[in-house]
């Protein structure tokens, strides 16, 4: 099983020399003001959470926007701060950006562009060439810290998403020496989907400039290589997925992402979880003998919420006899406001679950509970631990770690996982109970075989998905990454 210490050991012996940089949007950790003072705090993003532990293991330099309102107080000359914050194992490198590069790079071309043209949840894309015009600028800040930091020495460039899809070729346009890979951690739709955007040649170009590519599954990977088959002049090699284009070669690889799962399970043993799950049965008026389903997303319109809560619906008209037995608790706060979408699933949330609560609760008793405040990690992990069920009803999502946090965190083999199949984690997570949250009717009926399962096989089906996830985990993740871009670049076997 691979762990911090021999990924180490991996990094040390295969890259040698280089310097190991990653490069994302989002930082690991933001600093931000409360009450007049400078506190840290983790941003809610799967991406960072999982990459984390990779660079607290191998060290090296990450560079991200510094998006905390007090990030520029805390760096040094070169905007740089060690992180973790209270025991630093790597450097973190602030890049700033104006407020109009964020509205129209990130806001604008990343999440009203790519982000819905990835996930085929029926919500138009929006192309703006002012917002593309920023998105390439903002990958040319990122180039230019990227350079900045590396000079004349030699290094590996783990770039993170679909912000920086054009971040290797200005890299290496610049200095061809430098090795860089970059993980999409979204979806890759069929290339009928992808075609329809205006920019489709430049970005898949920028993509083809890694030396290697990876995504989830290999579904992603066969849409990838079928869009750039159809797209651009190129050599693929569907043996070994490799592409030549322009006389560079590009390994196209799945990488099904994870957690760091001895280190959540640890936590979910720990005396503060505990205490925090008698806090929030007491906060929340919860009693021992209630049945808790629970949800932990960022509100986004890919995550399938209205869905959930049509199906906890129909479950409490199907099967009334549960009323004032079973209590769902969704968490999770809103994200990216900015955008008309968002500011429609929000609302959307909000009107079901003040109609779901009128049309079934009683008394002081409400089947739902939007928990909606900025969780500590202690919380986030007792309301893992609380939940009888826990729900994952993505319409479309490239992996999904909240799904493999769940299970990483079921210390006591007990629990049930409801799973969309419409994600990348459903393949690896067979012994959830996988559902079509777009068909109302059976999500109800699969909320029913979750809290009626016998406890023999929620066991038995939990303990399937430990030993997957403790396998399969983050360090795997990153070796195999590692591995696969020494073969190709140095041609080792």
């Amino acid at each position: 099983m691979w762990t911090k210490e021999n990924l180490f050991e991996l990094v040390q012996e295969k890259l040698r020399d280089y310097m190991f940089i990653v490069v994302s949007n989002r930082e690991p950790y933001s600093h931000v003001y409360s009450a007049r003072k400078i506190v840290w705090e983790v941003p809610a993003s799967g991406l960072t959470v999982a990459l984390d532990p990779v660079m607290r293991a191998c060290g090296g330099t990450w560079i991200a926007h510094g998006s905390g309102d007090a990030d520029a107080e805390v760096v040094d000359k070169d905007n740089k701060v060690g992180v973790p914050p209270n025991e630093p194992r790597y450097s973190l490198k602030r890049i700033w950006l104006s407020k109009k590069e964020e509205e129209g790079y990130y806001y604008g071309f990343s999440n009203q562009a790519l982000w819905p043209l990835c996930h085929i949840v029926y919500t138009r894309p929006v192309f703006n060439e002012s917002d593309w015009n920023t998105y390439k600028q903002v990958n040319e800040l990122f180039a230019r810290a990227v350079l900045e930091e590396v000079g004349q020495r030699k290094a590996f460039v783990f770039i993170q998403d679909y912000h920086l899809a054009l971040l290797a070729k200005l890299i290496k346009d610049a200095n061809p020496n430098i090795i860089t890979a970059l993980f999409w951690h979204i979806p890759w739709p069929n290339p009928e989907v992808f075609r329809i955007c205006p920019w489709q040649d430049e970005i898949l170009k920028g993509l083809l400039s890694n030396n290697l590519l990876g995504f989830h599954i290999r579904y992603h990977c066969n849409n990838f290589l079928e869009t750039v088959d159809r797209s651009l002049e190129t050599r693929i090699d569907r043996e070994s997925h490799e592409v030549i284009h322009s006389g560079k070669k590009t390994s196209v690889q799945p990488f099904p992402i994870s957690v760091d799962f001895e280190a959540i399970s640890r936590h979910a043993q720990s005396a503060e979880v505990k205490a925090e799950m008698e806090n929030l049965r007491a906060r929340l008026g919860l009693d021992n003998g209630e049945i808790i389903g629970a949800g932990l997303d960022r509100i986004d319109y890919t995550k399938g919420i209205p869905d959930r809560l049509r199906a906890i619906d129909r479950f409490f008209e199907k099967f009334p006899e549960y009323r004032k037995r079973m209590v769902f608790i969704q968490a999770g706060v809103a994200s990216r406001v900015r955008i008309p979408s968002y500011q429609a699933i929000n609302e959307e949330i909000d009107s079901l679950e003040w109609e779901i609560n009128w049309k079934h609760g009683t008394g002081h008793w409400k089947p739902i509970i939007h928990l909606r405040e900025h969780m500590s990690p202690d919380a986030l992990m007792a309301l893992r631990r609380l939940a009888h069920f826990f729900v994952v009803s993505s319409l479309h999502d490239g992996m999904n770690l909240v799904a493999k946090e769940f299970v990483a965190s079921r210390f006591d083999e007990d629990g049930v996982l409801i799973l969309s199949s419409f994600t990348g984690a459903a393949r690896e997570l067979g012994d959830a109970v996988l559902v079509n949250p777009f068909a109302t009717d059976h999500f109800a009926e699969a909320i029913k075989t979750a809290i009626e399962m016998p406890e023999a096989e929620r066991q038995r089906r939990m303990r399937k998905m430990r030993e997957l996830v403790q396998e399969n985990n983050i360090y795997k993740w990153a070796a195999d990454m590692i591995s696969d871009l020494v073969k190709f670049e140095f041609g080792e076997s």
